[in-house]
This record gives C-alpha cells, sequence and structure tokens, in this order.
C-alpha cells in the first residue's frame, strides 16, 4: 500500500509540475497582436429598429448605436480584430449632405492613423455614393470597407451581422490594400467605382455589372479574384487622386445636379438647373448617352454660361465615350450618372478649366489598367 502511495504522490508531482511549467511559458509566450479595425456608423438599415421580428419593409433607421452592434458580436469579433467604434451620426444614407461627406472623409483619414483598417457602415440607398466618395478623396491607402444592410437589426433572418463581421474580417486581412474603397455585402467584395444597388428589397442587390465581383469572404475565407486598376500605382505619391478634401473648404463645394433624358424630354429641367447657379450637370442619356433635341438646345445654352456637363448612359451598362472635342460636354464612360456628379463635383470643387475636368475623367474616371506591353 504505501509503494502505491508514494507512486501516487510522485505523479501528482509531475503533473503539478507540468502544470507549472506549462502556465509559466504560457505567461512567457507573446499575445497575438490583432489588426486593428476601426468601425465607424453613419446609420442605415443596419441600425435600424423594427417593431416586431418580421417587420422586414417597416422599420426606424439609425437607431442603435455602433458600439452596440459591435458589441453584439462579441466574443467572436474579438478573435480576428482590435475593434474601436466611432459614432459619426446615425440617420438614413439619403439624408447626408455633400458637405457631411467632406467630414466623413475627414474621420476616415483621422482612424487611419492610429488603425490599420476602417470598415463604414451606411445606408444602402446611396451606399455607392458614399463608397465613391471616399474612394476618390480618403488619403490613406489602408482598406476601406463599406458594409450595411437590406434588413434592420432586430428582424428574423437579418443580414446585418453577417455583413458587419465579415466587413470587420476582410478589413482585418488587409487583403485590399491600395484597392480604395470597396463593398461589403452579402459575402460578395465589390469595387467602390463599378458597384451599384440593383434591387430595392432583395439582400443580394449590389452587383458590378460587367466588371464583376472583386472577391467573396467564405466563413474565414477573404479570397481576392482581381483588383482595381489603381493597385497599379500602390506605394507612389500617384496613387492619391487630387481630390485632397483638408484642402476645399466646404463653402467651395460646387453644385451639380443629374438631368434625366427620356422620350420627348423638355429642357427645362436643364434651364433650371443653369439659372439656379449649378456648376455642372449630368445628363443621364438613353443608349450611349443620347439626349433629346430640346435637352440638348438647353445644355448647349447653359454651356454659354460656363456651366460643365458630364453625358452618362441611363441604361445601367455601357460606356459613353470622351470625343475630346474641347467643349464643355465631357464623356463619362461606364461611370453611373450619380457617380459621374460625385467627380464632377470634386473635378469642379479643383477647378473649372475643362480640359483638366477632362483628363481627370478619362483617367480616374475610366480606371483602366495602363498597357505595359
Amino acid at each position: 500500500m504505501r509503494g502505491i502511495l508514494r507512486r501516487t504522490a510522485l505523479l501528482t508531482a509531475v503533473v503539478a509540475l507540468t502544470a507549472g511549467t506549462a502556465t509559466a511559458a504560457e505567461q512567457n509566450k507573446s499575445p497575438v497582436k490583432r489588426p486593428k479595425v476601426a468601425v465607424i456608423g453613419t446609420g442605415g438599415t443596419i441600425s435600424g429598429v423594427s417593431q416586431s421580428r418580421v417587420d422586414f419593409q417597416d422599420y426606424q433607421s439609425g437607431k442603435i448605436p455602433i458600439s452596440e452592434l459591435v458589441g453584439d458580436l462579441e466574443p467572436e469579433v474579438n478573435e480576428i480584430a482590435d475593434v474601436s467604434t466611432v459614432q459619426f451620426g446615425n440617420k438614413g444614407s439619403g439624408s447626408y449632405s455633400i458637405a457631411e461627406f467632406r467630414e466623413l472623409t475627414l474621420a476616415v483619414d483621422k482612424a487611419l492613423r492610429t488603425n490599420d483598417a476602417a470598415v463604414v457602415t451606411t445606408g444602402t440607398d446611396t451606399m455607392e455614393e458614399f463608397a465613391y466618395w471616399l474612394d476618390l478623396t480618403v488619403r490613406s491607402d489602408k482598406p476601406v470597407i463599406l458594409t450595411g444592410a437590406m434588413r434592420p437589426w432586430t428582424v428574423i433572418g437579418t443580414d446585418g451581422p453577417a455583413n458587419l463581421y465579415n466587413a470587420i474580417q476582410l478589413a482585418a486581412s488587409r487583403k485590399t490594400t491600395c484597392f480604395g474603397s470597396v463593398i461589403m455585402l452579402n459575402d460578395e467584395i465589390q469595387a467602390a467605382r463599378e458597384v451599384r444597388k440593383t434591387d430595392a428589397l432583395r439582400m443580394d442587390t449590389f452587383n458590378s455589372g460587367a466588371s464583376g465581383s472583386l472577391g467573396v469572404v467564405d466563413q474565414d475565407r477573404v479570397r481576392i479574384n482581381r483588383a482595381p486598376a489603381r493597385v497599379e500605382k500602390c506605394g507612389k505619391a500617384s496613387w492619391r487622386t487630387p481630390f485632397d478634401v483638408s484642402r476645399i473648404a466646404e463653402k467651395s463645394l460646387p453644385k451639380v445636379e443629374i438631368a434625366y433624358s427620356y422620350q420627348g424630354a423638355g429642357g427645362e429641367a436643364v434651364k433650371a438647373f443653369a439659372d439656379a447657379g449649378a456648376d455642372g450637370v449630368v445628363t443621364a442619356g438613353t443608349g450611349a448617352g443620347g439626349i433629346s433635341s430640346s435637352m440638348s438646345a438647353a445644355r448647349a445654352d447653359a454651356t454659354k454660361q460656363g456651366v460643365v456637363f458630364a453625358s452618362t448612359t441611363r441604361t445601367g451598362n455601357g460606356a459613353v465615350y470622351d470625343e475630346e472635342s474641347g467643349g464643355a460636354v465631357v464623356g463619362a464612360a461606364d461611370l453611373s450618372p450619380q457617380k459621374a456628379r460625385i467627380l464632377l463635383l470634386l473635378s469642379l470643387a479643383k477647378t473649372d478649366e475643362v480640359a483638366q475636368i477632362r483628363t481627370w475623367f478619362t483617367t480616374l474616371g475610366t480606371a483602366e489598367f495602363q498597357s505595359h506591353g
């Protein structure tokens, strides 16, 4: 019996010693450094509250603070990133002004000074405009990911938590460094320049047309299949666009409108915009940018007043090529009317020289890869 007790005591001592050694090793082991991700909340459906769990379309957007949304993802999100939150605003995306867009850019750049990446949550209605604005104005080449939801946070089957988690995961991966701004919804990664909202209600509403998505997030795998053309300039000063909003005063932001063409469209809208002091107008034309004879006449008169025009197509796909005729009408390639407005607005904030604006539209606006052959 005494032999058994001695062996048991020896075994207990060995186990205790081993445990102590393991504990000491764990204490000496350096903690894993997680990427720092700032999540900036602006509101939208993702932060919406419904009266019941089945009010998929009837809800109040912009009600839940971004800190609570991120908190709902704990502890899992803490495994992939060191997350901090900034409450920039909490309202529907369509309620933001261009002046507030400018402030958002400054907030994103500030966050990126001390973080490895940023996630911006917005409403989906004008998310593509948020994304393209940030794509053209953020000075840091660190990842900027926009996400949101088509269903409020409080309903059955909401897409919000998965979208936010995957956006943070994508940001933490840093695989979109030098991509500019991208959108992550429905597990898909889309470039800011090409992405469009294509359905009012469905969760797979965002796509990039003929260009296709950049990649996908499949659980813990981030797969990138293509990249925006601007990655060619990664690491160079020329990666940044000319549109540094810290050098553009709020009062200097120009007025740019959109005029939609259709069968027999009158020229009254174009004339009204010009008379109201618009600096620029985007025409959403039929086919490859065609507009009615009445709109064309009104456009010609408006150019004499100094109004600069960008020509786009209302079709949703295809390009309006610039003819470089030297006039005040610039072809906007395959930019949607709303994105051409963003580029024209920022261009006019920098200069009223049409030749320079045309150059920006035919370089930044087309974002084609340059041939090195």
